[in-house]
């Protein structure tokens, strides 16, 4: 065998152990862990209202089976939350996400989960475990609701929560877990006061 020859076949043996090697969410499944998440780097951006886009238009329907749109919550302040039930820091910041809701639910403000990759029932099943009020769109089958919200802002890693100013425009957004209701509330608020 010549040297080209040579060259080509350890590309072709390198190239097929590389494909045979586990990717993340295999490796991840392998061992165990959260079946199918992907953590992505934590970060929150706050967006000054002359740099925000043009308003989100969405539609889904509810894990109780109600239609649900931006016309719905339109003139409220939006937190909107991509989750799915196997993805652990979803459940990790469930109560977070519900004791905001409680605390702003009488200002103005709506809360809207999409779940991205559950059915109804798997919805239904973890607001009732975890204490969830607000409603959650059901939009494993199409992906709607995440393509309108993706052409907006990127969404990378779930979860991913965005506030939605009053005109229906991304205000603000956390990439990864909320951590602890403090930092959602003072984006809330912020978003608030801005139409006060």
């Amino acid at each position: 065998m010549n040297r080209a020859g040579a060259a080509l076949l350890a590309g072709a043996l390198a190239l097929g152990l590389a494909a045979c090697a586990p990717d993340p969410v295999s490796q991840s499944y392998l061992e165990g862990e959260n079946l199918g998440y992907i953590a992505g780097e934590w970060a929150v951006e706050s967006i000054p209202e002359s740099e925000r886009g043009e308003p989100v238009v969405w539609a889904g329907t509810t894990e109780t089976g109600e239609e649900l749109s931006s016309d719905d919550v339109a003139g409220d302040v939006v937190v909107v939350n991509f989750w799915y039930a196997a993805c652990a820091p979803c459940r990790a910041e469930a109560g977070d996400l519900e004791q905001v809701w409680q605390d702003f639910k009488d200002e103005g403000v709506s809360f809207v989960g999409v779940n991205t990759f559950d059915q109804a029932d798997q919805a239904r099943a973890f607001a009732e475990k975890w204490g969830v009020t607000y409603p959650s769109v059901i939009d494993a089958t199409r992906g709607d609701v995440k393509l309108a919200f993706a052409a907006a802002t990127p969404i990378q890693a779930t979860p991913v929560t965005l506030v939605l100013d009053t005109q229906g425009r991304v205000a603000a957004r956390v990439i990864g877990p909320i951590k602890g209701p403090s930092i959602l509330s003072t984006l809330v608020r912020e978003t608030l006061e801005e139409s006060a």
